[in-house]
């Protein structure tokens, strides 16, 4: 273990970082951030007896600039303890392992046992492989990347997709040859000595540090409630990066969910398995029953009104009756079953036919356990399903998920750190330490940007004669207000939208105007459209949903951030209809204990994307004034950067100009 009090000599001016960093300068934020992680990785965990939180937890909201990777980084590693490194994003996963763990070896002069993981998908399976191959239509198909696949598994060493660069997402192609966990067939595989997944796992079992992302970390967490056992070997700490992401992610995975995705790629599997594997007359005596499910599970679905969304899964059975409901459960349930006792018969034919029996009783199970939710099951989960143009999906998700947070997480650790650059609204902590299950001895940390948004920001809100969003003309007066603001930031702009609405009218609103080249999600990938914004200086931008976060263009080619409205959730989608609804129950207030704060959230990652470094400059546009007219909007303005406020046009053109002299300075 590394003596922490080299921290300062470290973080510190003229440290250690200064001295790998050009234009490095010291952060108080960051040091004391790092002497916080040190002392909670390294302090003893709660000793009271049966005490229902064991682990030391610290809450750090570090916002843009104040270092907060490095902040974590180094204490984990000086602390020698076995450590998870959970992130929300792939693209996190990647920076920590090709950027900023190579700066950290430079800086502590030692190489780090690291190793990033992601989830077993994303990393191809020899033995599925050498199927796809073999299979005799396979010549029959114009298929470009066989060849290229098989001289890449040549060269790989690691086996992750994110190296095939030219295999498009869209293929259909990697979800037939991926380690998806449903097509394992462990120890009994043939290729299990070379196998991608039993090597990284040799691996992680030498590894100090652990690089995951939530989804990856809470499948584990789930398999180790069920008692399945575990993706990862056992560790000291966990460090949660983007933490204002999970609740959201342990929803999914403290849930369960059946699809028709999940039973016809099960039947695909059957047939290939029987066609490589049966005898022509066994293969006459399976195949039927596949195609017989299938029409089970077409009659299913089409009980579902046509409408696509989200709904409550009890609004189906009011209007189908329970009655009927339940029939149309038994009959697809019953089809299932008979096709696994069927599936049990080709046990001799090796381990493959268990692995598929086994996900015909799981679906089965999963199926039986959502949608006969009616059969005195407690009230802790919401049951619902959504509505896809070629699938139905049914999901049972836990309405909280704090308690299942303090049994399976918190009290599994020594140390458990959460940080992000948005964790509290006007300047409070208490939506997410309810949410998260967080208590009294859990610490709260907070460190605020260092960068100058009183001299090199401006914040503009609308006048008090403009429309508030529920107004027929709102989005006509947006567009001409953005455009008015463009004109003068000569483009140099992200717009961000709260739906694909609001972002095709602008679209269509402002390429009409032909004023400056304008980009739209949708219409490239995210990494080409973020590289083309940076490229020319003075396009546009406009986005939704995943471009609110995670976007990180420093320097002239965003001078102007606008954001549409403020991002409030529509309150239909029925997990948040349940948790609003339990809130009321328990005597809260939904709007301002659950949609006020998640808001806010989402409105400060929102705001974050404008000053990314200390020279950034520019101004932050947001066109709802219900900022200021509703009582509200003063938690929204607490929890905003401290940006000098107007409401005039003419600020804007003057703070342009002056930039303009800043520069030619």
């Amino acid at each position: 273990m590394a003596d922490m009090t080299d921290l300062a000599d470290i973080f510190g001016q003229g440290g250690r970082l200064a001295s790998c960093l050009a234009n490095f300068a010291a952060r108080p934020g960051q040091t004391a951030m790092a002497d916080a992680v040190a002392t909670a990785l390294l302090g003893a965990a709660a000793e009271e007896e049966g005490a229902e939180n064991k682990a030391r937890i610290l809450v750090v909201e570090a916002e843009t600039g104040i270092g907060k990777t490095l902040a974590y980084l180094i204490p984990a590693v000086l602390s020698g303890k076995r450590v998870v490194i959970s992130t929300a994003t792939l693209n996190l996963q990647d920076q920590i392992i090709d950027k900023d763990l190579p700066l950290v070896e430079k800086v502590l002069a030692q190489k780090i046992g690291a190793l990033c993981i992601k989830g077993r998908e994303n990393y191809l399976c020899h033995y599925r492989w050498y199927q796809y191959c073999a299979n005799p239509q396979l010549s029959l198909v114009d298929d470009p990347w066989v060849e290229k696949i098989d001289s890449w598994m040549k060269s790989t060493a690691t086996g992750d997709r994110a190296e095939l660069d030219w295999l498009s997402k869209k293929s259909g192609l990697w979800s037939k040859i991926s380690c998806e966990s449903n097509h394992c067939l462990g120890g009994d595989c043939p290729e299990a000595s070379s196998c991608f997944v039993n090597q990284l796992r040799k691996k992680a079992g030498a590894a100090q540090l652990l690089i995951v992302n939530h989804h990856l970390f809470f499948s584990d967490l789930a398999l180790r409630k069920a008692g399945f056992g575990e993706l990862m070997p056992r560790y000291e700490a966990v460090i949660f990066d983007e933490a204002h992401h999970l609740e959201n992610v342990a929803s999914a995975f403290f849930g369960k969910s059946f699809s028709q995705y999940q039973l016809l790629d099960l039947l695909g599997d059957i047939e290939r398995q029987a066609r490589t594997d049966l005898s022509p007359a066994m293969q006459d005596s399976l195949l039927p029953s596949c195609s017989a499910m299938k029409m089970h599970l077409d009659a299913f679905a089409r009980i579902f009104p046509g409408k696509a969304g989200r709904f409550f899964l009890q609004s189906l059975v009011d209007d189908l009756t329970q009655k009927v409901w339940r029939e149309e459960v038994e009959r697809l349930s019953v089809a299932i079953s008979g096709l696994t006792d069927q599936l049990g018969g080709y046990a001799h034919g090796g381990e493959s036919w268990h692995v598929l029996k086994k996900r015909a009783v799981m679906l089965h199970d999963t199926l039986r356990d959502i949608a006969l939710f009616f059969d005195g099951k407690e009230h802790t989960f919401v049951h619902w399903y959504e509505k896809r143009e070629r699938a139905v999906i049914l999901s049972a998700t836990p309405i909280e998920v704090a308690e299942e947070l303090r049994a399976n997480l918190y009290a599994t650790v020594a140390s458990c750190i959460l940080t992000s650059a948005t964790l509290s609204s006007g300047g409070s902590f208490t939506y997410i330490k309810e949410r998260l299950g967080l208590d009294e001895r859990a610490l709260f940390l907070q460190f605020s940007s260092p960068f100058d948004y009183l001299n090199r920001t401006l914040l503009y809100i609308p006048e008090a004669t403009f429309p508030e969003p529920t107004d027929a003309d709102f989005l006509f007066r947006v567009g001409d207000r953005v455009l008015d603001i463009l004109r003068l930031s000569q483009g140099r702009a992200l717009v961000l939208c709260t739906s694909f609405k609001g972002m095709d009218f602008l679209a269509a609103f402002l390429e009409d105007a032909r004023s400056y080249p304008v980009l739209v999600q949708g219409r490239a990938s995210r990494n080409a459209l973020l590289r083309t914004f940076r490229e020319e200086t003075h396009s546009v931008l406009l986005a939704v949903a995943s471009f609110w976060e995670g976007v990180d263009v420093a320097g002239e080619s965003l001078s102007c951030l606008i954001i549409e409205k403020l991002p409030f959730e529509v309150p239909s989608d029925p997990v948040i209809q349940a948790r609003l609804e339990r809130i009321r129950e328990e005597g809260g207030k939904p709007f301002f204990d659950f949609q006020v704060p998640r808001a806010i959230l989402a409105l400060r990652q929102g705001v974050g994307r404008l000053m990314r470094s200390v020279t950034d400059r520019g101004v932050i546009a947001i066109m709802d004034v219900r900022l200021v007219k509703k009582g509200y909007g003063r938690v929204f303005m607490k929890s905003l950067p401290p940006s000098p406020i107007t409401r005039t046009m003419g600020d804007i053109e003057q703070f342009y100009a002056e930039s303009v002299h800043v520069k030619s300075n």
